[in-house]
Parts: structure tokens; sequence; C-alpha cells
């Protein structure tokens, strides 16, 4: 993991900060880090006062508000010297049917995180992205793509001051209402249904994400998409190793479903470079040839990928076996138990 020494004595804000990524994400900083002051941004006031009576911590805040008001915003970050944004609106198939409320809160909301996080000086604004935003075929993927180059264009309106960057990857084993949390709270099930058979998703763990966020929030310049390589698997084998003994119906790709996900495509691998553990999306406005670019230390770095990559979870080089799947849950058991 990427030192954490550097958020010593800094005040950190999560929106969305009751969520699944969230609440594990702030108890994670209260444990690792000597940050001065970890303020919880969030509507959900129930949610809130159960992390107040699970958590005592001198350093936790707590920030009444919607993201989609940005007086509220501008008040909350005051003080505040970094910003992750992981609030949004999530559930496909009921943005699907209310589709302007997913852009009040995943589009304007994340324009109002820009203003406020400009307007009150932050040093720091990471947007959690995720790979439905690549190549979207459903309301919350186009959202989000349009958050992601929000960000990745606010940059130019506070250089050197505010910097923006992003961080875009697949599942999170055990999140709130993924297809693992349904597994897990309707086995002993006779049937499940199953889209497609051949479905395919990038997978990785909590601790894995908090890791990826900090070294991001370590390393970034602004303007950047941080793609992580984490392993793929098939859906079939998930419902296989969480409930063996039901029987399965395929019923058909769901509208704004895809039957594989990407998290980087042909067409960004001419600006994008290649980590040990990551890769790098650049963004379109600069010129990378310029030896003054803020990204010429990290185009040394880094390694040019192939023309014509693409990073898909049908394709991918990494895959997680049953066994390796099987111990997550059961960490995840013991996890969810514990919190």
């Amino acid at each position: 993991m990427s030192s954490i020494n550097f958020l010593k004595n800094k005040t950190i804000l999560v929106t969305g900060g009751t969520g699944s990524f969230g609440k594990h994400f702030i108890k994670f900083l209260l444990a690792k880090s000597k940050a001065k002051k970890i303020i919880i941004f969030s509507r959900d006031e129930l949610k809130q006062s159960r992390i107040k009576d699970e958590i005592d911590d001198s350093r936790l805040r707590f920030f009444l508000g919607d993201i989609r008001d940005l007086p509220r915003l501008q008040r909350a970050f005051y003080g505040v010297d970094i910003v992750v944004h992981a609030a949004a609106l999530k559930q496909v198939p009921v943005l699907e049917y209310n589709p302007f409320e997913a852009i009040k809160t995943n589009i304007i909301g994340s324009q109002n995180i820009i203003e406020a996080s400009i307007d009150c000086g932050v040093e720091k604004v990471l947007l959690i992205s995720t790979d439905k935003a690549v190549q979207p075929v459903n309301l919350y993927g186009s959202t989000k793509l349009c958050a992601e180059k929000l960000f990745a264009n606010a940059n130019v309106y506070s250089p050197g001051k505010t910097i923006f960057s992003c961080v875009r990857y697949g599942n999170v084993v055990g999140s709130r209402g993924s297809i693992i949390e349904i597994l897990l709270r309707k086995n002993g099930s006779d049937k499940f249904y199953i889209t497609d058979e051949r479905m395919t998703r990038f997978w990785m763990t909590l601790e894995q994400s908090f890791d990826l966020v900090i070294s991001v929030l370590k390393n970034m310049v602004g303007g950047e998409i941080f793609v992580p390589k984490i392993p793929s698997m098939k859906v079939l084998d998930i419902f296989k190793v969480i409930v063996p003994q039901a029987k399965l119906e395929i019923i058909g790709v769901r509208p704004g479903e895809k039957v594989h996900e990407t998290l980087l495509t042909s067409e960004e691998a001419p600006r994008s470079l290649e980590f040990s553990d990551y890769f790098t999306v650049l963004p379109h406005y600069d010129d990378l040839s310029d030896k003054k670019s803020r990204f010429a230390k990290l185009i040394k770095q880094g390694k040019a990928v192939s023309p014509g990559f693409c990073f898909s979870s049908d394709d991918n080089k990494l895959w997680l076996s049953a066994k390796e799947f099987k111990d997550i849950i059961c960490k995840l058991n013991i996890d969810q138990e514990r919190v």
C-alpha cells in the first residue's frame, strides 16, 4: 500500500460517507491515518446516527446535506484539504425509470462538488467512478461518464490550487445492492435467475479499493483517470460458489446491461500509461509531447500501452479462481458480523 503519512494533519471529507465504500473507507482512515479531521457528508440522518453510535473517535464529524445543494457544500468544504467524492445514485433499473434524478445527483451534483471545492480552496478532489462509465449502455453509466469529463476538465479552472482526478474500477465484493450481497442474503433459496451464462465482471475487495484511493490521492497530478489491474470472474461461477445447490434459469440480458465490462478502451489507449498495478488515462487537452507538461514525470515513469489495447473483463489476464473467491466471501462474512 502507498504510504498514508501524507494525510497527517489533513482534513478529509467523504461525500456519500454512509454508503458501502464511504463507511468502510472512513473506518480505514481512522485506523490507519493521522488525519486531523474526517467528515462524513451524506443525506442519510439514520445511517449517520448509527455510525456515530458505532465509532467513538474525536476526529470524526458529520455533515447532513445533499450534493445537489451547492450552498450546503460550500459550507461543508470550508477548511477541507481533501474531498473523496463517492456520493451517487447507482441502481441501474431504478435510474432508468427516474432519469432526471440521476442527472441531478450524478452530473449536477458532481459539478457542485467542483464549484464548492474551488470556492473553498480544497487541495485535492477525487471522483470514485465505475466501469459502467466506459462505453455506457445505461443512464447510470452515462452520468458517471459525464462526471469523469467534468472532473478532468475542472483542472483548467484553478490550476495549481485545486486539482481533480478520477479513479475508475469495477464491482466491489460485498458492496450494498451487489449481486453478491443479494446471493448471500437469499442463500438457501431453491432457484435463482441469471441473465447470461457468458457474463463476466471485474472484481476487487474493499481493502483493494482503499489502497488504490490512497495511492491516487498521493500521486495525482490532475486530470488523470486511474484504472487498477483487477481480476475478472464469470458471474455464473459466483453463483456456483455462493449458492451451489440452487437451480439456475437463464433469462437473457436485461436493458442497460452488458455481457462484459470494460475499464479502458482502445480509443483511450493512445493517451494511457501502464504501471505495475494500474493504468493511467491522461486528459485530451494537455500536450503530452511538451517536456514541461505536468505529466512529463509520469510519462517518463510509465510505459505506453500498445496501440489498440483494451482492458475488458472477458479477455483479462487476471482471473479469480473459485477457491480465491470463496476465501474472499468467507472473510467478508466475518467482517460483516464484526461491523
